[in-house]
């Protein structure tokens, strides 16, 4: 695979900002690790983007992309914590329920019958996070993706999962 070199004035800007972006979504992350990844995705849509040479303030414009990327993580996560909240099941409290043992076991199979229903590669993530306990930069290395891209599977999986899991249970969907 060959590697493409930025212009000099691309490559300075990387190399002037990558600090400041970086302790900017540390400040903001509960993991170091997910602070440098998003790091790399800011500036690798910075070098993706075609018109950088009109953008006349590139670090207002690079912390702008960084505070969509954060924003779009958090928007995620939210996703993921309603979805593990819906389907966590307390066993100290229903443990000697009949009753609640058959919704445990009903619930259980909507859920197999809606993973079913994802994308072989949007699945593959999912269960390598939640059931593996992968991280999303192992699954990425795994699946041979970026870590951006596993974070887009998870989050859509979540988000698909949670939709079918509430109009089964007649919920209003968003």
């Amino acid at each position: 695979m060959q590697r493409l070199k930025p212009d000099p004035a691309t490559a300075d800007t990387c190399r002037s900002f990558y600090a400041e972006i970086l302790h900017f979504l540390r400040k903001r992350m509960d993991n170091a690790s997910d602070a440098a990844d998003m790091t790399q995705d800011v500036f690798a849509q910075w070098l993706g983007y075609r018109d950088r040479t009109k953008v006349e303030q590139p670090r207002a414009f690079l912390f702008r992309m960084a505070r969509n990327l954060l924003s779009d993580h958090w928007r995620r996560q939210q996703v993921r914590q309603s979805v593990l909240e819906e389907t966590t099941i307390d066993p100290a409290t229903s443990a000697n329920d009949p009753f609640d043992h058959a919704q445990r076991r009903q619930r259980l199979e909507q859920l197999r019958q809606v993973l079913a229903e994802l994308s072989p590669r949007r699945r593959e993530a999912l269960m390598l996070h939640r059931f593996e306990g992968l991280t999303q930069a192992q699954i990425a290395e795994r699946m041979n993706i970026s870590v951006s891209m596993v974070e887009k599977h998870i989050a859509a999986a979540l988000l698909h999962c949670k939709q079918r899991l509430d109009s089964e249970d007649g919920r209003e969907q968003p």
